[in-house]
């Protein structure tokens, strides 16, 4: 089986690259902003933004819940340096959400494009939980794009081309079925589960096809991260133009990019 991504708070092996990611600003934090919305009022505590990467979420965050303590926790360093940089967070904790533990419960442990990273949702979810006051709320946004060309492609060719590296037999997608999540969160609290599919507008990119550039600071990194340069530039050119055929060019140049998200919130008891 292939490499799983290293889950490092979460994202794979080697640090993130804070500017690429950002390339997508507003899109990336739209799915976040209509998480918050969802979040209603809280008891006493501090709110975690967990995996906060560069931090786009964190002034939302802190004009929602004035007056209280803001935490970003992360395990990028570049990532979590410019999410101190943002003013919007009491404090910024380097730690790999597998082992993160606040020292208090919290009120809100927020988490945007994050979790997916993560194995084992079951057990993962039910920890979360159990870092919450009574009263408290878990928010979770996670993409659910494993099944569209965008990511689909990335498994096929990479088993296809170097076989050595890349083998996806038994693979499960990362992210369930939201009834899955319904049923897995209904024991823990009272939660809402909800799946959107955001039609993105890509503009034009030079010498990439812009879905690529949408993929190539998250999904395609730990693809990336195993081939030579000339592997990956075969790589890429195959991906470029199978992303072609499936995302064709709008008159205007643009591309429209259908793209899947889960989101739930759980109150606990």
């Amino acid at each position: 089986m292939a490499k799983r991504p290293k889950a490092a708070g979460g994202g794979p092996s080697g640090d993130w690259n804070p500017a690429a990611y950002g390339r997508f600003h507003d899109l990336r934090l739209r799915p976040a902003l209509d998480l918050l919305a969802q979040v209603g009022d809280l008891p006493e505590g501090k709110v975690v933004d967990l995996g906060c990467g560069a931090g786009a979420v964190g002034p939302a965050l802190s004009r929602r819940f004035l007056g209280r303590k803001i935490v970003g926790v992360d395990a990028s360093p570049a990532m979590l340096a410019e999410a101190a940089a943002t003013g919007a967070y009491k404090r910024c904790d380097l730690a790999d959400i597998r082992d993160w533990q606040p020292a208090k419960p919290a009120a809100l442990i927020f988490s945007n494009a994050a979790l997916q990273w993560l194995p084992d949702h079951p057990a993962l979810l039910a920890r979360l939980a159990g870092l919450l006051v009574p009263g408290g709320v878990l928010a979770v946004q996670v993409p659910r794009q494993w099944g569209a060309p965008s990511h689909r492609f990335l498994r096929e060719f990479a088993a296809e081309m170097f076989p050595d590296r890349f083998d996806f037999t038994g693979w499960q997608p990362p992210v369930a079925e939201p009834a899955d999540y319904a049923r897995l969160l209904a024991p823990l609290g009272c939660a809402t589960v909800w799946q959107t599919d955001y039609i993105q507008r890509l503009d034009p990119t030079p010498d990439a096809h812009p879905v690529r550039r949408f993929t190539e600071s998250t999904a395609l990194r730990p693809f990336a991260a195993q081939l030579t340069p000339t592997e990956l530039a075969a790589f890429l050119a195959r991906y470029d133009a199978a992303l072609d055929a499936a995302y064709p060019a709008e008159p205007d140049g643009s591309v429209l990019f259908p793209f899947r998200r889960v989101f739930f919130t759980l109150k606990v008891a």
